[in-house]
């Protein structure tokens, strides 16, 4: 993907904050907690937040959280789902914090898009001294069988390379790496996959879907071929057919320590 790719794609998700904030999951709690152990204090910065998903598992487990999105619409749905948080317009590459202000970034199915070689001295500039570093990708257990032909039916834009357990692994392994000749800020990263799951009925899965960037920027009649085939799918597997089930996933966890 190129630059001006990456971009349309980031920035796609505010036409759909809405259902972004119905449909996404949220995150498994142990995941977030082995993410912030090692972190000097309980100063967390949830970068890139979009409508909240991490910030809500964030607040539960009792840290004291602030939160930077640069797009207007899903800061509107992250502040009327979490009023009492502080929510500040801004990106990755300009964090609006002063110098080692928090002990933590976390970063949830956001750091693919930081531009790393500006975004990485930003995050160490705002993080203290031994502070945290960690990227957060829900993905869907494509070791279930149905979950891998759901995989295959969707395409890589429904279901892409950052979505099933090894393509996230391989993906984001540098994902805290500048890929311009930057000096890294950061140590070497550490990988570990969460169980989790999501209630869903096969509409709500397929309105999920519908919410991914490489949907969102396709083509409507290109987008709803997509559904169509994902729609009928499901219609057709036992497991998904009627009523509720569990989507089963992981939710996988890259992080660092400030160098």
């Amino acid at each position: 993907m190129n630059q001006d790719e990456r971009l349309r794609h980031a920035s796609s998700f505010g036409a759909a904050a809405a259902a972004y904030a119905e449909h996404r999951p949220d995150y498994a709690q142990a995941a977030v907690r082995w993410a912030l152990e090692p972190a000097p204090g309980p100063r967390v910065l949830d970068l890139g937040a979009g409508t909240g998903k991490l910030t809500a598992t964030l607040v539960a487990l009792g840290a004291d959280v602030i939160v930077v999105e640069p797009d207007p619409a899903m800061l509107t749905e992250l502040r009327r789902s979490l009023p009492a948080v502080r929510a500040l317009p801004g990106s990755a590459e300009a964090i609006p914090l002063p110098d080692a202000s928090v002990d933590a970034v976390l970063a949830g199915n956001a750091m693919h898009w930081f531009d790393m070689a500006v975004a990485g001295p930003e995050i160490a500039r705002v993080l203290a001294p031994g502070g945290i570093l960690a990227g957060l990708w829900n993905v869907m257990d494509d070791h279930v069988e149905w979950v891998a032909g759901l995989a295959r039916v969707g395409g890589s834009a429904a279901v892409g390379p950052r979505d099933t357990p090894a393509g996230w692994r391989a993906e984001t392994a540098g994902a805290h790496l500048p890929k311009t000749g930057v000096a890294a800020r950061f140590g070497s990263p550490e990988q570990v996959e969460f169980p989790h799951g999501q209630r869903r009925t096969a509409d709500s899965l397929v309105a999920t879907i519908a919410t991914r960037a490489g949907v969102l920027v396709m083509p409507e009649r290109q987008q709803e071929a997509m559904l169509g085939r994902i729609r009928a799918f499901l219609a057709g597997r036992p497991e998904t057919a009627h009523g509720e089930f569990t989507l089963p996933m992981l939710t996988g966890v890259l992080r660092v320590r400030r160098l």
